[in-house]
């Protein structure tokens, strides 16, 4: 069993940054594809960040050039970097790992699943 814990979540002013990290731990007997997804009140959870595998990421429009995804294998640790933060970046934030490829979409569905963390971000 693979458990996922978020840290990092916060209150920032508009511009502002954040680090999300999510460690691992568990019996992780292969690599996983990895997210980082957000979920607001009244709204399907939404994939902004991928990491595949092979280390190739994505990143949903609403988040490039300003978020950064990044895992280190040897600490089981992801990684979300948010720079110039903006009020509509504010959800409760989770990392997710599947053996498959996590999509850019909002609805999706991933094997493991942390507990997320609060991101508020005020104008």
């Amino acid at each position: 069993l693979v458990k996922l814990v978020e840290s990092g979540g916060g209150s920032v002013q508009s511009g502002g940054s954040l680090r999300l990290s999510c460690a691992a731990s568990g019996y992780m007997y292969r690599d996983y594809n990895w997210a980082w997804v957000r979920q607001t009140l009244g709204k399907e959870r939404e994939a902004v960040a991928v990491i595949d595998t092979d280390g190739t990421t994505n990143y949903a429009d609403s988040v490039k050039g300003r978020f950064t995804i990044s895992r280190d294998h040897a600490k089981n640790t992801l990684t979300l970097q948010m720079n110039v933060l903006k009020p509509e970046d504010t959800a409760l934030y989770y990392c997710a790992a599947d053996d498959f490829p996590i999509e850019l979409r909002a609805g999706i569905e991933a094997h493991y699943w942390g507990q997320g963390t609060q991101v508020t971000v005020t104008s």
